[in-house]
């Protein structure tokens, strides 16, 4: 016990002395996807999970604010940077009073981490925590009031979050992707059987062995470019965010040369939503009606409710679905055709972050 207390007590000491260091090159130009807001004041801040990588955030605080302030941490996409979409949450939930930050998770964007573009349940889960970390001891923040935004393959890192770190007082997941069923599954369980989840692992294996030949990571490649003529409608969706000024951002993953392909390796054993049925802070997931990725809000519900859902909103106890009626998957990504329902966004953190 003496020796696991000095332990604790060192690694709060070396944290508290690194917390005004930083190693990251951050860009300081407003370089976002969408325009600055002259209600909110914008700063970069930083800050380490527990496995000591460092986290790069903008930091968005209401003009004026006075007091200790519910608080709200974004991040997503999955292959997406906080100059992209969950900027855009961050900002525009600071200019209705919250103070927010939305950050790059671990290697990607502005954040550390090296191999770069790689991916994982945990830290990705931890990347969250890490932000709930931050948020607790800022002085213009109450700790008791700290919510999250997890946007498509980061939605499922945000429930896996709230299941897990009681702190996370509400969450909402807009457009949600559960990365683990996806990588297990494939689109719509087209590859969902025995034989092509172990032909995945062999091929992971055989490219893990090429990439540690060449001393270099085979990247998969992020949407496709040029787009073919016969892609399916959701890659044209993606296209249209991610490829063009819409969207497009020099640092995003999906906008250039995606994930290295052993990046998603871990997600094939290891569920995120396993412990969703015991998540007892509210949780509110929000969907497009015509959005290809709507069965993986339809089915977090399901796992958290034990209710079976398509295409309807409803509401089991503290858990909420709303679907959005004409909205795709990424008309959640930007309010390009004003489908993003700030203002239910907005009560449901006032309502659980009082």
């Amino acid at each position: 016990m003496l020796v696991l207390g000095f332990m604790l007590v060192s690694c709060n000491q070396n944290q508290q002395n690194d917390e005004s260091m930083t190693t990251l090159q951050l860009t300081q130009e407003w370089d976002k996807t969408f325009p600055k807001s002259d209600k909110v004041d914008h700063k970069k801040v930083t800050f380490k999970n527990r496995y000591g990588i460092e986290l790069a955030a903008d930091m968005y605080t209401p003009k004026n604010a006075e007091g200790k302030l519910a608080a709200i941490a974004v991040s997503g996409p999955f292959g997406a940077v906080k100059e992209q979409s969950s900027g855009l949450y961050a900002q525009t939930m600071a200019e209705r009073g919250f103070l927010t930050i939305a950050f790059d998770p671990s290697f990607t964007g502005e954040s550390g981490g090296e191999p770069r573009r790689m991916a994982s349940p945990d830290i990705n889960t931890e990347d969250f925590l890490a932000a709930v970390d931050f948020l607790s001891v800022q002085e213009n923040v109450n700790p008791e009031r700290i919510g999250i935004i997890g946007i498509c393959g980061f939605g499922g890192m945000a429930v896996n979050a709230a299941a897990l770190d009681p702190r996370i007082k509400a969450t909402v997941a807009s457009t949600m992707y559960d990365m683990s069923k996806v990588n297990v599954e494939g689109y719509f369980k087209s590859e969902d059987t025995k034989e092509q989840r172990i032909d995945k692992r062999k091929a992971l294996a055989s490219q893990r062995t090429e990439d540690f030949k060449s001393g270099t990571y085979k990247r998969a490649g992020g949407v496709i470019d040029p787009l073919p003529d016969d892609a399916p409608f959701f890659v044209k969706d993606y296209y249209d965010y991610y490829k063009t000024k819409r969207g497009y951002h020099e640092r995003s993953g999906n906008s250039n040369d995606g994930w290295n392909v052993v990046g998603c390796q871990s997600f094939l054993n290891q569920p995120l939503l396993a412990w969703a049925h015991e998540i007892e802070t509210p949780v509110l997931l929000i969907h497009g009606e015509k959005a290809h990725s709507r069965y993986f809000s339809e089915y977090a519900f399901e796992k958290m409710t034990g209710v079976h859902v398509e295409g309807e909103s409803k509401t089991v106890g503290n858990k909420e679905i709303l679907i959005i009626p004409g909205a795709v998957h990424t008309d959640l990504y930007d309010d390009k055709n004003s489908k993003i329902p700030y203002d239910k966004i907005e009560t449901f953190f006032r309502e659980h972050l009082r």
